[in-house]
């Protein structure tokens, strides 16, 4: 029964993909790529949310669950991936930077970390058990701190699978 719904939603699909699709009267500069980082300050706010969304994503993505209801919006991997790659971009930037003052660092990440995931256990209640929070906290952790930008979160992630 999903397969043919899925089928019947991408019945209007002619071809396997949209790559012919092409975006002509849209012209990005090499510069622009290479250009990187928030203009703004960053916000306390936006920071943990970043840090939340990430951690719950890949708990119950490690507990078997694709796409998760986090703050009243359904998530997938590509959010929690916009997340952990903002955190790890601001963490490099020189525009890196809180509203505070504060330069975004692997320290301030760290010191953040249990203060997030004690929020995640407060908010899920009794569910938070039936997850893996303490381990997807383990992995953003290293995703979001290491040197080198791995290529997508749940890449490493499959290694944890039971």
């Amino acid at each position: 029964m999903i397969k043919a719904l899925a089928r019947e939603a991408f019945a209007i699909m002619t071809t396997p993909n949209q790559i012919h699709r092409k975006r002509e009267d849209v012209t990005i500069p090499a510069a622009d790529l290479l250009a990187f980082g928030p203009d703004k300050p960053i916000t306390l706010a936006g920071l943990k949310l970043n840090m939340d969304v990430g951690i719950q994503y890949l708990g119950a993505w490690l507990s078997g669950v694709g796409c998760v209801p986090i703050h009243h919006l359904m998530e997938d991997a590509a959010t929690a991936e916009i997340s952990r790659a903002q955190v790890w971009q601001w963490i490099r930037s020189p525009k890196g930077v809180l509203e505070d003052g504060r330069k975004m660092t692997v320290e301030l990440f760290r010191e953040l970390l249990p203060e997030v995931l004690q929020g995640i256990q407060a908010e899920l209640g009794e569910q938070y058990r039936l997850g893996r929070y303490e381990q997807a906290a383990q992995l953003f952790d290293r995703l979001t701190t290491s040197e080198e930008f791995v290529e997508f979160l749940t890449l490493p992630a499959y290694a944890l699978i039971d």
